[in-house]
């Protein structure tokens, strides 16, 4: 019968290289590695770690083996802080992600209607591929993530993601740019522009933004990259250069700079939430109910029109 240590001494191998280094890392007596990996591959019946002189490293059938038994160890250590926390706390807590902008706007609502049903929330904020590496570690049950209409953002079938709203993006130039005037702008008259970008260049909009301008037969340069959209309407206003911005991120835009739609086929980023199918049923329905209910509201408010933007076109 399979147990946990019998994993647990899998992994301590294929990570320290040796039984020795396994049986530190462990705590245990080398002999007591030795006999929890024979039982291991006498349950399989193979050899699933080759031993020599230098040291120790995994059969085939043990690199085969070796992500299903990390996959069942970190669903128990989530299940232990799951319990723990709910038994330390006396309510269910939740561990939520989420980006900047939605955190500002999507997620405070939703977090105050699951307070006020008794759940608690631990909330980590941070960028895409941080909140990526938190659901997959299974650190978070759930994150408000953004991607390109259609991608699975690589995660399994452990998640579902749950679809919030479709967030336009839109053009960012300084008040007295060329285009300025012009209700909609063709991107092909941008095409000798710089551009201020994400800081990660594999950033959804920046890739949206890389194969609009390839159908028109340019690459956009970009000169500077953060992840801060304030600093972003400020380099456009300085003229550094003009940018591509979510519409849930603009907010107030700022007196010396216009905002416009770029003309065709609209660009935009697909907000969601990722939930962990594990997690608690309840408190996952709500947070996806909440949620889907601000979404709502934020799509109405926003309707058809621009939000207030300076510019010639708005004079």
């Amino acid at each position: 019968m399979l147990e946990l240590r019998h994993l647990q001494v899998l992994r301590a191998i294929a990570q320290a290289g040796s039984l020795a280094g396994a049986a530190r890392a462990l705590h245990y007596a080398q002999p007591t590695v030795t006999h929890h990996l024979g039982a291991l591959e006498s349950h399989f019946d193979a050899p699933l770690v080759q031993r020599g002189p230098r040291g120790a490293n995994l059969t085939e059938l043990g690199e085969t083996l070796l992500p299903h038994a990390e996959a069942i160890l970190e669903r128990v250590q989530l299940a232990e802080r799951v319990v723990r926390g709910q038994a330390e706390r006396g309510a269910r807590t939740l561990h939520i992600g989420t980006f900047p902008t939605a955190g500002a706007l999507l997620l405070p609502p939703a977090v105050k209607a699951l307070r006020q049903k008794g759940v608690h929330i631990a909330l980590t904020e941070g960028e895409l591929p941080t909140l990526l590496r938190g659901l997959l570690a299974r650190e978070l049950q759930a994150a408000l993530v953004f991607s390109q209409p259609g991608d699975r953002l690589d995660l399994d079938e452990d998640f579902e993601l749950h679809p919030l709203l479709t967030d336009p993006l839109l053009l960012v130039m300084p008040h007295d740019h060329r285009c300025a005037a012009l209700e909609e702008v063709p991107l092909s008259q941008l095409r000798d522009d710089d551009w201020v970008g994400a800081a990660d260049p594999r950033d959804p909009c920046d890739r949206v933004l890389s194969w609009a301008c390839a159908r028109h037969g340019f690459e956009p340069v970009h000169v500077m990259r953060t992840d801060d959209y304030a600093m972003v309407q400020g380099f456009v206003a300085a003229g550094t250069g003009v940018a591509l911005v979510p519409r849930l991120a603009l907010g107030a835009p700022r007196d010396d700079i216009a905002v416009r739609p770029l003309q065709g086929p609209p660009l935009a980023r697909e907000i969601s939430v990722a939930v962990l199918r594990s997690t608690v049923a309840a408190s996952a329905q709500d947070l996806v109910t909440a949620l889907t209910l601000r979404a709502r509201q934020i799509t109405r408010q926003w309707g058809d029109s621009l939000p207030a933007a300076r510019g010639p076109a708005n004079h």
